[in-house]
């Protein structure tokens, strides 16, 4: 089958696409043909090694998997003898990380990491979901709930992550403001915000608003200069993409936590939630949550869509259709 591949961590030059051995799928697992895979930020982190220590579980020198790929949705081709959950033809959605081999024709993954996709949704939108729409849905619903009226911002709202972000935020009634760069203020819009900041132009730290949540994806500043953007019993989330923000989210975080009733911090992800992926679907059939997608590449062209994420062009999610 064809896949694409890479042999070593380093830029979007270093993909390229190649025959490899379709996988037999195991008794507890289901043999998928990808209809449509999309891409992420953390697809860049795996491409690059990215941070050091990640690689204590990928490689340390070079990648243990020459596969790239998290978001997919496709069809079933064929199951092991243990699988109950699913048959050939049945429609899927997964988030394949730690297999990250979304990005071929076929992938192997256990019944377990596998939802049904909903019957609404093509094969790109859905291959859009169960990465970014998790993350977020996951870093809003932690702690204190969004009541409507609630003020949240959402820092990097331009990326992956933000549109499904802005639009959660919006469906529970609240107030949002989305923080990127200009060129990316009318697709916040689209996406529902109800304020736009250019980071270029305001330090929104220092505008005197204040929020009842805050959730930063952008990880560009310190977790301490958001203190003082929170109402009294506000919180703050990152979505961290480094060891030290990471860190600094959890020990300043629970620092401030302990000295009043705000609270910051980081959250503990989970993929392939079937609740959560259920949820998600929920809204998009309720008409409150779509994909805000880009442009769509062919598998041959993942190089090219990894170097278009990479240089912060993309609005919305990028599709590979397969």
């Amino acid at each position: 089958m064809k896949a694409i591949v890479r042999d070593r961590y380093g830029t979007p030059d270093t993909v390229r696409l190649a025959e490899i051995d379709k996988p037999v799928p195991g008794d507890d697992e289901v043999l998928v043909r990808v209809k449509a895979a999309s891409l992420n930020t953390a697809d860049l982190d795996y491409l690059r090694g990215r941070p050091f220590l990640s690689r204590i579980g990928s490689g340390l020198f070079r990648p243990k998997r020459p596969t790239l790929g998290l978001d997919v949705a496709g069809q079933v081709e064929a199951v092991g003898r243990n699988v109950t959950r699913f048959r050939p033809g049945d429609e899927v959605w997964a988030d394949r990380f730690g297999g990250n081999d979304a990005f071929a024709e076929y992938v192997s993954a256990p019944q377990s990491a596998l939802a049904p996709k909903p019957a609404g949704m093509t094969f790109e939108q859905a291959a859009t979901f169960p990465h970014s729409a998790v993350l977020a849905w996951q870093a809003l619903r932690g702690g204190r709930p969004i009541r409507p009226g609630h003020k949240v911002l959402i820092i990097g709202a331009g990326g992956c992550v933000g549109p499904f972000a802005m639009q959660i935020a919006k469906s529970f009634g609240a107030e949002v403001t989305g923080v990127d760069h200009t060129g990316k203020l009318e697709m916040m819009r689209s996406a529902g915000a109800d304020h736009v900041i250019d980071y270029t132009w305001e330090d929104v730290t220092k505008n005197g608003e204040s929020y009842d949540r805050i959730l930063d994806i952008a990880e560009a500043r310190s977790v301490l200069r958001y203190r003082r953007s929170l109402t009294d019993t506000g919180s703050y989330v990152l979505i961290a993409r480094s060891l030290s923000g990471f860190f600094a989210a959890f020990v300043l975080g629970g620092l401030v936590a302990m000295t009043g009733s705000k609270r910051m911090g980081v959250f503990m992800w989970r993929p392939n939630v079937e609740g959560d992926l259920r949820f998600l679907a929920e809204l998009f059939d309720a008409g409150k949550l779509t994909p805000l997608i880009d442009r769509f590449f062919s598998l041959d062209q993942v190089g090219e869509a990894l170097r278009y994420q990479e240089d912060g062009h993309a609005r919305g999610k990028l599709v590979i259709t397969v």
